[in-house]
């Protein structure tokens, strides 16, 4: 586990063209930025650049993609920076490994289980010819989105493409993609973590629809519901009325499969968690009990509305969203069209929703309590 993340990490390393460390050298120096992340589904590479270094950000890429250094001193190096990175956002971070803890409950079957990033085990194992095989195998154009936006030629733009991406050759090797599909879930799991925390949390982890689906849309618009600012249901309710919470959000983790939504909150000192449970159960079951009012579904559809345009007023979210939508869905233009969708969820659907998959039955439930003291 952790290769896509890793590869994250390794791919900055240089190529037989850039040496090591001066990759982002070239980005930098022509007054740009660049960076990647990674998720259970995909790696993305990005670059903001000037309109007129357009050819050396496509260059940059196509060497990433052809004659990447993927050898032991680079993997070495990077070996020890994933796992720092891990230890900082994870093993010693509060609450830093909901989402793992989480995921490894919530499927037993499909690879999202794993976490993203990977285990110190696994790490550690992994030789140089495991990364060989990877690189080989999944940086290859058939394997591979392009995405552009901004101030460009479009014919230029083409035969630059041509020129650095044209003789790539296609992998000729099984591209892994998971069919595992994750039974369903029949009753709730429950558990505690012991970590290094000051106030307990409880963390509530439900089962949702892949992205792109018409009940993740309303899944979607029910976590702004739920969640989005200081007049949100969840934040009303825990931390201004009933104080039973200093944090207290809501937000679906889309992924290319059936995907989880995330209610997470932290308990006001001296509430027991049990207590905030209850507050957070109180505010799903209003969803689930009655229609929200003509005004607060207006109000979620300006939002909705104004979180999709943010989304796409700039040339890196628009290349982002394109590449997105063509890997998902096979169709880049969802970019013009997707909001749609999102403006076609009725008041109905999103008590149906509530209903369906934020069920009790249908959910992971974790309690995050103090580590006892030890003598």
């Amino acid at each position: 586990t952790g290769f896509a993340h890793f590869f994250e990490h390794l791919l900055f390393e240089g190529t037989e063209n850039i040496e090591r460390g001066e990759y982002d050298k070239y980005v930098e120096k022509a007054g740009g930025t660049l960076n990647a992340n990674t998720s259970n589904d995909r790696t993305y590479y990005y670059e903001i650049l000037p309109s007129n270094q357009l050819e050396m950000g496509l260059w940059l890429e196509s060497e990433r993609m052809l004659h990447a250094k993927v050898e032991n001193k680079g993997i070495e190096t990077q070996r020890e920076v994933v796992k720092e990175e891990r230890r900082q956002r994870i093993d010693n971070q509060p609450y830093g490994s909901i989402l793992q803890e989480a995921m490894k409950r919530a499927y037993t079957k499909h690879p999202y289980n794993w976490p993203v990033i990977g285990s110190m085990d696994h790490l550690n194992a992994a030789v140089e010819s495991d990364y060989v095989n990877f690189y080989k195998t999944f940086y290859v154009p058939n394997n591979a989105i392009l995405s552009i936006a901004g101030d460009l030629d479009y014919v230029a733009a083409e035969q630059m493409i041509r020129k650095y991406f044209g003789q790539i050759p296609a992998g000729t090797g099984d591209i892994y993609r998971p069919s595992i599909v994750e039974p369903e879930m029949t009753m709730e799991i429950r558990d505690t973590i012991y970590d290094n925390v000051q106030l307990p949390a409880v963390v509530q982890t439900y089962r949702i629809p892949a992205q792109g689906t018409p009940d993740f849309y309303a899944v979607e618009m029910l976590g702004t519901l739920l969640s989005q600012g200081q007049s949100s249901r969840l934040y009303r309710t825990c931390v201004d009325n009933e104080q039973k919470a200093v944090f207290v959000g809501s937000f679906p983790l889309g992924l290319e499969d059936p995907g989880v939504n995330i209610a997470f909150g932290i308990a006001n000192m001296g509430v027991d968690p049990a207590d905030l449970e209850a507050s957070m159960d109180g505010v799903i079951a209003s969803t689930q009990n009655e229609l929200i009012s003509d005004e607060e579904f207006q109000k979620l559809k300006n939002q909705t509305e104004n979180d999709f345009i943010s989304r796409n007023s700039r040339v890196a979210g628009i290349a982002e969203s394109l590449a997105n939508y063509k890997m998902y869905f096979g169709d880049a233009n969802l970019v013009n069209t997707e909001l749609d969708r999102y403006l076609a969820v009725t008041k109905e659907d999103i008590q149906r929703v509530a209903k369906k998959y934020f069920a009790q039955s249908n959910r992971v439930v974790l309690y995050y309590l103090p580590k006892p003291n030890t003598p």
